[in-house]
């Protein structure tokens, strides 16, 4: 966090609401994303960011400086995500793609967008099949590159549960992958088997 960032969170803690919104604006985007990846429709992603940030105002007061303010607002995010995923208790398929925050394409072209359209889009379907706090492990593991130890915090977990989950998370994609993509296992005992000369 920045010093111009801390200062801002010291004077919304004092109270003023220009400061808050100045945090908003800041981290609107990782809270939107997460939300989006968890809730996996865009409308429902909007709301949930907006009862975060709602959340985080009515709690801040209560927040630890310590503790990083990124994980404290994500771990908002991933609870009120998740109590919205159980209370619905539908599976949601999102079939719009992911905002324009992807990893640009090393090749430019239809050809190459298209395939990462795809790629997002199988993933979205992939998450989705796990359930909600998993999903929001490997959401903040891989999308937001944190420590085991922040996301026991932020999903108030222990470390070894956090372990666990991503474990079980990452063997339960792979086995949904290679059983929609059986080609992808093929290919890869081929390339174990043939010798290399």
């Amino acid at each position: 966090m920045s010093t111009t960032e801390m200062e801002w969170l010291v004077q919304a803690q004092n109270g003023n609401s220009e400061a808050f919104t100045q945090l908003v604006e800041t981290y609107q985007t990782p809270v939107y994303n997460l939300c989006y990846r968890m809730m996996g429709d865009s409308g429902e992603a909007e709301d949930a960011a907006q009862e975060t940030f709602l959340r985080a105002y009515q709690s801040l007061k209560r927040y630890d400086r310590q503790r990083p303010f990124i994980t404290w607002l994500l771990s908002i995010a991933a609870h009120y995500c998740i109590d919205q995923i159980r209370k619905r208790r539908l599976p949601a398929i999102p079939l719009d793609v992911l905002p324009d925050e992807a990893v640009p394409d090393a090749l430019p072209g239809p050809e190459s967008a298209s395939a990462t359209r795809e790629s997002q889009r199988r993933m979205r379907l992939l998450l989705q099949s796990l359930n909600p706090q998993d999903r929001a492990a490997i959401v903040l593991r891989y999308w937001y590159d944190l420590s085991e130890e922040e996301i026991s915090s932020a999903l108030s977990l222990t470390v070894s549960a956090v372990k666990s989950r991503l474990h079980r998370s990452r063997k339960e994609l792979a086995r949904l992958y290679l059983e929609q993509h059986p080609e992808t296992e093929r290919v890869e005992r081929r390339q174990y088997e043939s010798p290399a000369f």
